[in-house]
């Protein structure tokens, strides 16, 4: 196995993601894709960290965390990696850009390698999925994760190798932040309280609140669906 043959698999399963004759689905990526559309799904999110947590400090430590993910998710992908590493993205490169689907002419910055969605998306997911203990909410952020990493596919921003790097250095992130920083510190300005009702998961956060969550991923993906169709008329 040399890099030659990864490079050409890497291209190869692009090419299977990559664009298709749906106009109903190029609205569905470009859509999907913007951090914009997600605003529900993030006050959402904040909603139940403030409702389940008991004081101010408790708070600000959640917030904390999630901009340190972000902060070290993102810093590295955009001002180390990308112009360090300086791998086109698919619909920048020279050799294959004429080859690929792009949509509404979204070809990004210059380089790629790594995705930035890719790793901010995982790191917010796998992160509180740590914090709230809850499987329906890890499958839900998991997943949404993984659908933001199919568009920059599809859009042909991205090679699935800078995809998986983002979603091996986000993961790397969450559980290094949660960890090292957050129950560091938790555990300093909280008791140890393991909650065992079936009302509560085992880190204190109502089952119930997590529903909002889940009506925020509905609302929104409804959203995109209809963007989509009126696109497609």
């Amino acid at each position: 196995m040399n890099i030659d043959w990864l490079l050409e698999l890497d291209r190869r399963v692009l090419m299977f993601f990559n664009g298709s004759d749906s106009l109903f689905i190029d609205g569905v990526a470009m859509t999907y894709t913007s951090g914009l559309t997600w605003i529900p799904l993030y006050v959402a999110l904040l909603y139940i960290v403030i409702k389940n947590n008991e004081n101010m400090q408790q708070i600000l430590l959640v917030v904390a965390s999630v901009v340190l993910c972000l902060f070290l998710a993102d810093g590295l992908a955009d001002f180390i990696a990308k112009p360090y590493v300086a791998r086109w993205r698919p619909t920048n490169d020279p050799v294959i850009k004429y080859t690929i689907d792009v949509v509404d002419n979204y070809r990004e910055t210059p380089y790629g390698f790594f995705s930035g969605h890719a790793a901010n998306t995982f790191t917010i997911a796998l992160f509180l999925s740590l914090l709230v203990k809850d499987r329906l909410l890890t499958i839900a952020l998991v997943t949404w994760s993984l659908l933001i990493c199919w568009t920059r596919m599809y859009l042909g921003v991205h090679y699935p190798g800078d995809i998986l790097a983002g979603l091996l250095w986000g993961a790397t992130v969450a559980v290094g932040v949660y960890y090292l920083f957050y129950r560091t510190i938790f555990y300093r300005i909280s008791p140890r309280v393991n909650y065992v009702s079936s009302q509560y998961t085992s880190t204190g956060y109502r089952r119930s609140d997590i529903n909002i969550v889940m009506m925020a991923i509905a609302c929104v993906c409804c959203y995109i669906v209809v963007k989509a169709v009126i696109r497609a008329v």
